[in-house]
């Protein structure tokens, strides 16, 4: 397997302004424009882009040096996923905030199964595909290379460690006693070793996918019109976030069980749409395109359903949200423009 060579960095290189780019709009996708992140407090930006958009960085960084596909990318994003979750800020093994712990609604074995399912699938897509796709169509020509060099590997890594040090005290020690008037928690350590393996172990799989070669076979036939890739995108996107609303008892009635594996179902089938469509000759980067931004338009939206917005917040997510529509007809167009050459 070829290894691609490592350049100078140079803040003046594409390859640099392609990788800051990455890493600050990683969070603001992720965050800012779904209004998970109020504008009111953007200054956490700070920390999470050291976490969502270094850790976003290095994920692409691996796959383009192991010259490995978009699945490969997919596996190390459920990685960051169960970084966040289970190491830095343990969300999904502290009980979540505003529910009574005796009565939380898919936590068992210390561990908030639904809140994990439906979180994993949200930081994969949208805060490493979609971020990834949307870069990569705006530096075109740098798309399948990497971005960093071994020094510009090592200051993302540190970024990364230091703000997730940062995330996890001011979440853990801040928010959570201070905000959300909740008793200190403290994981049990096999549970974040857990966590840590299973970090390894996706790792491991990306890199052993990128390495055998088989995300790069093609099917022959059509991809069918690229409009058709945002609407399946859309369609398949927006009802996510109704299994991350049942994890706060959106849906009380309804089994556990049946909860996780209808998510972990509807999550499988949506992967292999997209990996039978993904495979066929037809299908090309303004495809790709469409597909992320139709993903974004779905978490915007729904973004909305969340009440308790204040004036500044709303009219701050509405203002983010159409500049993110112009930037995607701006990118679609671009692309289209390019590849139709």
């Amino acid at each position: 397997m070829q290894v691609a060579e490592s350049k100078p960095l140079s803040l003046s290189s594409t390859d640099t302004r392609a990788a800051i780019t990455l890493a600050v709009l990683a969070p603001v996708i992720a965050e800012l424009l779904t209004g998970s992140t109020r504008v009111s407090f953007a200054f956490v930006l700070v920390p999470e882009i050291m976490v969502w958009g270094c850790g976003a960085l290095l994920a692409r960084e691996a796959v383009r040096r192991w010259r490995g596909g978009w699945m490969s990318l997919m596996l190390l994003g459920i990685a960051l996923g169960v970084a966040e979750e289970c190491v830095i800020q343990q969300t999904s093994l502290a009980p979540l905030v505003g529910l009574d712990p005796a009565h939380a609604y898919g936590r068992f074995f210390g561990v908030n199964w639904v809140w994990m399912v439906g979180l994993l699938v949200f930081e994969t897509v949208w805060v490493v595909l979609v971020p990834v796709e949307f870069i990569e169509a705006l530096f075109p020509e740098k798309r399948r290379e990497p971005w960093l060099s071994n020094t510009g590997i090592l200051v993302s890594s540190l970024l990364f460690v230091v703000g997730s040090f940062i995330a996890w005290f001011m979440w853990t020690r801040i928010a959570r006693p201070m905000k959300f008037h909740v008793p200190p928690y403290h994981p049990p350590l096999s549970d974040i070793l857990a966590g840590v393996a299973a970090i390894g172990l996706l790792a491991g799989l990306s890199f052993l996918l990128s390495s055998s070669g088989r995300a790069d076979e093609k099917l022959r036939g059509a991809a069918g019109p690229m409009w058709l890739a945002a609407v399946i995108a859309f369609l398949f996107a927006a009802p996510w976030f109704t299994v991350i609303g049942w994890a706060y008892g959106s849906m009380p009635r309804l089994p556990v069980w049946i909860a996780i594996w209808s998510a972990l179902i509807y999550a499988l089938i949506a992967f292999l749409i997209y990996k039978w469509w993904t495979s066929r000759s037809g299908w090309g980067e303004l495809h790709s395109v469409m597909a992320a931004s139709g993903a974004l338009l779905a978490s915007m939206i729904m973004g909305f359903v969340e009440g308790n917005w204040s004036k500044v917040d709303l009219i701050g997510k509405i203002v983010l949200d159409l500049a993110a529509v112009l930037g995607m007809i701006y990118l679609a167009a671009k692309t289209r423009a390019r590849t139709s050459v």
